[in-house]
């Protein structure tokens, strides 16, 4: 009798359209991937092997918790980007166009590339959900830190700066203490295969 609730969980999920998302844990080397930005260049994220770290951010145009985080983003990209720490954006929602997202980063001061995820594809690697959500790697593409920008969408009420803190600590050449927190925001709004 086990078996068929299996395949009848297996079969639902399937028919829902639910993937089984690989995802990736603090400690694990991610997948690699190339995207387009708006622009239509190519990035290739083991091109930038042997940086200090990269920072992904998952974000949308639309979703009103990540443009609360517009100017928090174009802090830490200005903060960091001196310190030859790579920034790159992703936007995986299927209905945001490269255009609307070219037009969005440049009206929020988002000096660092935001790249297209046509289908998900690296989200669905990455088991990435909402927006804004990190995946703050180091040079060997290692995952450091995964989670939140910070523990508050209001900027007064900040208690955590989770990526900033964990930021330091790799490239003060320590361990990153804190290795997860939970990210909030709005859902990735995926096309469904």
């Amino acid at each position: 009798m086990k078996y068929w609730k299996i395949v009848l969980t297996i079969w639902m999920s399937l028919l829902l359209g639910v993937s089984f998302a690989q995802g990736f844990q603090p400690g694990d080397k991610v997948a690699d991937f190339t995207l387009a930005d708006a622009a239509g260049k190519s990035h290739k994220l083991s091109d930038y092997t042997g940086k200090p770290a990269i920072v992904l951010i998952y974000v949308s145009t639309v979703c009103p918790v990540s443009n609360a985080y517009n100017e928090r983003m174009a802090a830490l990209y200005n903060d960091y980007s001196g310190k030859n720490v790579v920034f790159l954006g992703i936007n995986s929602n299927k209905k945001e166009t490269p255009a609307e997202i070219a037009q969005h980063a440049k009206s929020n001061g988002l000096k660092f590339p935001i790249l297209k995820d046509e289908n998900n594809v690296v989200a669905d690697q990455y088991d990435a959900t909402v927006t804004p959500e990190v995946y703050l790697l180091d040079g060997n593409l290692t995952l450091q830190y995964h989670g939140n920008i910070d523990d508050s969408q209001r900027p007064n009420q900040v208690k955590q700066n989770s990526l900033r803190n964990a930021l330091d600590e790799l490239l003060a050449g320590k361990p990153v203490s804190e290795k997860s927190t939970k990210a909030f925001g709005c859902s990735i709004k995926r096309n469904r295969k």
